[in-house]
Order: structure tokens, then C-alpha cells, then sequence
């Protein structure tokens, strides 16, 4: 038995396979957005919302001793953060909206570069989950009382968010789970293992991470599939035609990232969901990494499945969101059984509810539900498009700031990029400066980030990962880059 085939899209689509703006629509925002490229009133190409490019800038060496306060200002701190605007909204005010940016660490302001791992909650999202909990909290669905109405009403409104958010046909196409690893293991263990036999394969990329990885190992090993995974060139980019030819009359199933959670790499999605299709091989997109950095439309995309968490986007932790296609998700066999998606049982036999209820058993995590529908509300009141020109302002900030410290070597320089600004430092273990930079009140991880497959493609076991949202600012920034300056150049040395 095969999955059942997609033929690809007859009509094409001329959007930017990323799912962003085009790049004529951003040329035409050029003088609005990037004034300084129109200052000196010559012609030139608009900047492009996709391209970073890592040129050096000359460092600003510090005097030994000195901290990150004392630090000389870096290329644009001239153009201050707080006095631009995201949308209609100017940074001071979005920032504002996120109590936990105003703590205190180590005697000093936090600044929040761990946003890859998780991104930090507006009061609109707190606020909303204050709400459920004082006026609507209830199990949902079949209660024949005033809350229970009002905790379905909220849940069912958040589907409605989340499906006009991504793009998807109807609510009835998306499944509440745990977060994206959940999902993954739902399409995984629910529709593409009961289709495998022996010398099937799976197309995986070198970019996965590990929840798009050891799902599908499991079921390989439960059925005889094999994984296969497409390469990379060393700056952390897709090799579009290797992936292609990885496609043959065993494969069964695709799943990619659309941004790499280790290396910020934009992959091709459109593209490669295009030639899997063009196979006959529907295809799952992890999008974790790209909903609160990218406009998303799974339409466009033409995702077979698409996942995400809400932690990713500014809401809650411990729910998450499947996107799948009516017919997969009747294809899909329930991944859990209980209460809630069920529609008729006797010791002999169960009818399911239709999806996606029949994916959701038991008492689902309602208010967090809510709450992740509170938060895209909020992003797109300011505008993912405005969200991604901001974002890719502060990236090639960020990039052309860090090849200049001593040491310093960027990991993951593909020309499409979102958020992530990781590297290595010459004779420090990544822990080490992680660990100093936490005593500037800086934030970053460090460690493999559970992506060790392409790290160890490049020749390493971890990186320093800062990873920046739409609420930090080019002066932020600059004080990661004048901690790395001080640690490098003062008496916090330690050789390893």
C-alpha cells in the first residue's frame, strides 16, 4: 500500500517560495523602511528582506577593563531602536507590552537572545489567560451549562485564529497537540507508518531537528523504512537539485524544516514541497522556527502537514498546532484514544469523531489553547510582514557586528536568513560564554540546540546561539557584541 499521491500545482505560484513578500513589493517599501540607502539620493538596489549578508565591519576594539556600558557605540546605534516603529507600533510601545523585558539579571537589563528556544509573552497574552481562568474556565464541548459554552466558544475561536493565521481552508484543519514535536509524531505514527513496508524511504534534511528526526526513526525501525537526508553546503543552505534526487519510487514520505532552529538557514520550502509532490510524496513542513519570523500560508506552501508550537510565538507553553489536509487527516488513524474523539463505543467496536476531534483525546490544555489564538492576535495587529523587514534589520545588524570580535567565527551564513546569529569563540567552550554573558544579563543558548546531525556536518559538537524577535533592538545588540569584546580582551579568559 503507497500513501495516497498529490499532483503538483498545475497553475504554479509566483509568490516568494518562502512565503514572504516579494521582492518587488519590498523594493517598493525601500525608501520607507531603509531610508539610509536613499540618503545620498543615488539609485541603487532596494535591500532584500531575504539576503544577509555577513560583511565585516571594522571592530571597535575596547581598552582592557572596560564593561559592556563603557563599550564605543557600534555602526548604527545612531539610528536608536526605540524610536522606530514595527507596523504601526513603535518599538518603545511593543517592547513595553512584555513585562518580563523590563527584569533585572546579574545587576543588570535583561536582554532576552533566546528566542529560538522560546519567545517571552505580551500582557495581552497574560492578561487572556487571567481571563479563561476567572470567567470561562470548564471542560468543553458537551456541557450542558454557561461556562462550559463560554470555554468552547474560546477554544473554538482560537482554531479560527490559528487557521487564518497560516492560511488553512477551514478550522476543521487544524489539531491542538502538546507543541511540534507532538505533531510530528502524530502525522508520523498516525497516517505515514501504517503506508511503510520494507525498503521504503523517508526524505529528511540535514537541517532537522532532532523532534523531525527520531519520530521517523522509530517508525523506520518499526517497519523496515529507511531515512534518507538531503545535503547542505557549508553555509547551511538546501542543496536544491541533491534533494530532488533523492526522490525515487520508494520514497513514501518528505519532511523539512522550513527554518533551521541551529543555524537560521530559510529553506526553499515551496519549492521542495513542489518536487515532492511532483513525485507523488506528500510532505510534512515543521515550521516551529518560522511562524513568529516569516508570513506563513500553508495554501501557498502547499503543506500536506505543517506544525508549529506556541512557546515559538509568543504564547503559551505545552500546546501546539498540526495543520493537515482534509484528506490526510482522514486518512490519519487517532494517535490517542479516549474521551472527546469519539463518536459512538461498544466492546466491539469504536466510531471516531471527524477531525480534527478525532485527534484530540481527552482534556485537551484549553486555555493555553486560548491563549496561543490572544497571541497571534497581537502579531497580527503589528503585521508578520512588518515583523520580518524588523527582524531582518536587526540580523544583518547583528552579523556585521560579530565577525568583528577577535575569535569570532559565524556558523550558518546562507544568503536566506531568520533570527538565529550562532558561532563559536576561539578558545572558549560554548558553556563558558554563555555562562559570562548571563553574568551581563544576556540570554543565549549554547550546547547543540538538538540539532546535532548538522553541527556535526560542520565540524562541531555546539554553538552560542543568540536569536533575536521583533522586541530587541540594535542596542542590544550592541551590548552582546561589547560583553563578547571584554571577555575576549579582559581578565575572564579561560583556555581550554
Amino acid at each position: 500500500m503507497t500513501i495516497p499521491r498529490t499532483p503538483s500545482d498545475p497553475a504554479g505560484n509566483s509568490a516568494s517560495p518562502y512565503g514572504l513578500p516579494s521582492e518587488a513589493e519590498i523594493a517598493s517599501l525601500a525608501s520607507v523602511w531603509f531610508p539610509e540607502f536613499h540618503e545620498s539620493g543615488e539609485a541603487g538596489p532596494a535591500p532584500s528582506l531575504y539576503a544577509c549578508s555577513p560583511e565585516p565591519v571594522a571592530p571597535k576594539v575596547l581598552p582592557l577593563g572596560t564593561t559592556e556600558r563603557d563599550a564605543p557605540p557600534l555602526a548604527r546605534s545612531a539610528d536608536p531602536s526605540l524610536s522606530r516603529y514595527v507596523g504601526n507600533q513603535s518599538l518603545a510601545a511593543i517592547r513595553a507590552d512584555f513585562p518580563i523585558l523590563g527584569e533585572r539579571v546579574n545587576g543588570h537589563d535583561l536582554v532576552w537572545l533566546d528566542n529560538a528556544a522560546t519567545t517571552q509573552h505580551p500582557r495581552a497574552v497574560i492578561d487572556r489567560l487571567v481571563y479563561f481562568y476567572e470567567h470561562e474556565n470548564s471542560n468543553v464541548h458537551r456541557g450542558a451549562h454557561t461556562l462550559a459554552a463560554r470555554a468552547t466558544d474560546a477554544l473554538e475561536e482560537a482554531r479560527k485564529t490559528i487557521a487564518r493565521f497560516i492560511g488553512a481552508a477551514s478550522p476543521e484543519n487544524i489539531v491542538f497537540v502538546r507543541g511540534t514535536t507532538e505533531a510530528i509524531n502524530l502525522a508520523a505514527h498516525g497516517y505515514v507508518k501504517q503506508f511503510l513496508k520494507p525498503g521504503d524511504e523517508i526524505i529528511l534534511t540535514m537541517l532537522e531537528h532532532h523532534a523531525n528526526i527520531v519520530p521517523w526513526q522509530l517508525i523506520a525501525e518499526e517497519t523496515g523504512a529507511l531515512i534518507r537526508a538531503a545535503p547542505i553546503d557549508q553555509s547551511g543552505q538546501i542543496i536544491l537539485p541533491a534533494y530532488e534526487k533523492l526522490f525515487n519510487r520508494r520514497t513514501r514520505f518528505a519532511s523539512v524544516t522550513q527554518v533551521s532552529n541551529a543555524l537560521g538557514t530559510i529553506t526553499p520550502a515551496a519549492e521542495m514541497a513542489a518536487i515532492a509532490h511532483a513525485h507523488g510524496v506528500r510532505i510534512l513542513i515543521d515550521g516551529a522556527q518560522a511562524v513568529s519570523h516569516l508570513p506563513v500560508n500553508v495554501s501557498a506552501l502547499d503543506a500536506d502537514f505543517y506544525v508549529f508550537s506556541g512557546h515559538k510565538i509568543f504564547g503559551p507553553t505545552g500546546i501546539g498546532v498540526l495543520y493537515g489536509k482534509k484528506e490526510v487527516l482522514d486518512a490519519a488513524r487517532p494517535y490517542q484514544g479516549g474521551g472527546n474523539m469519539i463518536a459512538d463505543v461498544t466492546f466491539e467496536r469504536t466510531l471516531y469523531q471527524e477531525p480534527p476531534a478525532k485527534f484530540e483525546a481527552g482534556t485537551g490544555n484549553i486555555a493555553d489553547a486560548v491563549g496561543l489564538g490572544a497571541a497571534l492576535e497581537y502579531v497580527e495587529a503589528i503585521g508578520m510582514e512588518n515583523i520580518a523587514l524588523w527582524e531582518q534589520e536587526l540580523v544583518e545588524y547583528g552579523m556585521r557586528a560579530l565577525v568583528g570580535v577577535p575569535g569570532l567565527r559565524l556558523i550558518g551564513t546562507a544568503p536566506h536568513k531568520a533570527s538565529v546569529l550562532s558561532f563559536v569563540l576561539d578558545r572558549y567552550r560554548n558553556e563558558e560564554v554563555g555562562t559570562y554573558l548571563n553574568t551581563q544579563g544576556i540570554a543565549v543558548r549554547a550546547g547543540h540546540h538538538c540539532a546535532q546531525p548538522v553541527l556535526r556536518f560542520l565540524g562541531l559538537e555546539g554553538t552560542v546561539r543568540p536569536s533575536v524577535a521583533f522586541y530587541n533592538t540594535f542596542e542590544e545588540l550592541d551590548r552582546l557584541v561589547a560583553a563578547l569584546y571584554a571577555l575576549t580582551r579582559g581578565g575572564e579568559r579561560k583556555v581550554w
